[in-house]
C-alpha cells in the first residue's frame, strides 16, 4: 500500500509549481509588452529630444563623433 506525503510536504510542492509558473508569466508579459511597445531610433530619439538632449549630447552619450 503506497503512503502518501505528508500534507506540508505536498503543499510545498505545489508552492513551487505556483512560483514556476508565476516565473513563466512574467517573462510571456515581457514578451508581449515588447511587442505592444517596441523600442526603434525614431522612439529612443524623440524621448532623448523630451529629455532635453541636444543632438550632440546623444551623440557624446553614443561615442560617436560628428
Amino acid at each position: 500500500m503506497p503512503t502518501q506525503k505528508p500534507v506540508a510536504e505536498r503543499v510545498a510542492l505545489i508552492d513551487q509549481k505556483i512560483e514556476k509558473k508565476k516565473r513563466e508569466i512574467a517573462a510571456l508579459e515581457q514578451q508581449k509588452n515588447k511587442l505592444l511597445h517596441p523600442v526603434n531610433m525614431r522612439t529612443v530619439m524623440t524621448k532623448a529630444k523630451e529629455a532635453g538632449m541636444t543632438p550632440e549630447e546623444i551623440a557624446e552619450k553614443l561615442g560617436i563623433e560628428v
